[in-house]
């Protein structure tokens, strides 16, 4: 795990849609978000279950995935700390289409959905944000079924790389992303293997560094442009 974490209350401060909130509507957020620990491959959220839950991610990171009859597994994207999500189920009130699993040990904060809605009903802003998050996710899974079905592996990888930068979506990355390269290749579709082959790919380009404990990014908009 990270060396120096954020408290919870420090990371519900610090997340973007927390700005404009007044200090009655921060005291409601503290008062009712709770956080949980989830172990390396342990599930944060499971498909078909009620949402009830505004999910963040304090430390760790979590892909979200569906899987098959077979048992084939899908992974559709991954949420680095800062990253929020389950605001669409939230508002459609329907049980969740996906599973949630921590990809290593991760801190999970869950803001109950009594809150997110009274937010959603009493701050303007914050009703902004969501509109913000939801542009802002639809976009990102039209990219991914873009590089599903037109990109090659290296350009995957560096495309998956990239997404965790969002501004919006993930605005607590830090150039050094704590990542194996078996995680980039869940979240970019590919064997470890393959993975680890458009890794040095990329790093002889000059847009990453495989570092001990994870992969440092060199040239993001190198990355976001990059094509093989």
């Amino acid at each position: 795990m990270d060396t120096k974490q954020p408290t919870l209350k420090e990371a519900l401060h610090a997340a973007i849609w927390a700005k404009t909130l007044t200090p009655g509507q921060m005291a409601r957020v503290e008062a009712t978000t709770f956080e949980v620990f989830v172990p390396k491959g342990g599930y944060v959220c499971h498909k078909g279950e009620v949402v009830d839950n505004w999910v963040g991610i304090l430390s760790g990171m979590v892909k979200m995935n569906n899987f098959s009859p077979s048992g084939k597994s899908v992974t559709f994207t991954g949420v680095p700390p800062g990253g929020w999500f389950g605001e669409g189920s939230l508002l459609k009130d329907e049980r969740r289409k996906y599973d949630a699993m921590a990809l290593r040990d991760s801190r999970i904060a869950r803001m109950p959905a009594e809150t997110f809605l009274w937010l959603l009903e009493t701050s303007l802003p914050f009703t902004r944000f969501l509109l913000m998050q939801l542009n802002e996710r639809l976009g990102q899974f039209i990219g991914l079924v873009e590089s599903e079905r037109l990109l090659d592996p290296d350009t995957r990888v560096a495309r998956c790389l990239a997404s965790l930068f969002h501004s919006h979506l993930y605005p607590g990355s830090e150039p050094l992303l704590q990542i194996s390269q078996e995680e980039v290749g869940l979240l970019s579709g590919a064997s470890r293997q393959r993975a680890n082959q458009a890794l040095q790919l990329l790093e002889r380009q000059g847009l990453l560094r495989v570092d001990y404990g994870g992969i440092r990014i060199l040239d993001l908009d190198g990355l976001r442009r990059f094509e093989a």
